[in-house]
């Protein structure tokens, strides 16, 4: 789990280092505040944003009430923006839901739906998924890989809502 807990942060440094264009200048206030370790204005730049649909700054508030950075841990707050950001097809927002399920924060542990959730984010190209799914399938039965396979195909074919 210590090298599944790396990746993670891993994960969350890429992603505020990489502030493309397409961002709005709020987001990357937020990604500043953050690196300078101002999770307070971090927060209110991203909730805005979270609040209005943008899936990145929905994973990043995940992250934060996950960790407790600048608010109280909150497992069920982050459960929810990891789940609002996945369903919007957030490679990384779908691997931290895969790592929530994975050690049951804010849900009950299931291996199925960790490594569902991030099988999909690696299909999508998200490399900090990756590492998760062999962690994953060494917890797993061969019916229960096979039930992921199925449920990930489900969840793709409903883009990734209500799964």
């Amino acid at each position: 789990m210590k090298r599944l807990s790396i990746t993670l942060c891993l994960t969350l440094a890429v992603l505020l280092e990489t502030g493309g264009a397409s961002w709005g200048a709020d987001y990357r206030e937020g990604v500043t505040t953050y690196q300078r370790g101002d999770y307070t204005t971090a927060l209110r730049e991203w909730k805005l944003l979270a609040a209005e649909g943008n899936a990145e700054a929905q994973n990043n508030l995940g992250v934060m009430y996950r960790s407790g950075l600048g608010i109280p841990k909150d497992d069920q707050t982050a459960l929810k923006w990891f789940r609002l950001a996945a369903e919007q097809g957030d490679a990384p927002a779908q691997a931290n839901l895969g790592y929530m399920y994975a050690n049951g924060m804010g849900i009950p542990q299931d291996w199925v739906y960790a490594y569902m959730w991030s099988k999909i984010s690696a299909s999508s190209g998200f490399m900090g998924a990756v590492n998760n799914i062999d962690i994953f399938a060494k917890q797993m039965t061969p019916s229960q890989l096979e039930k992921t396979q199925k449920l990930a195909r489900e969840c793709v074919r409903k883009k990734y809502k209500g799964c």
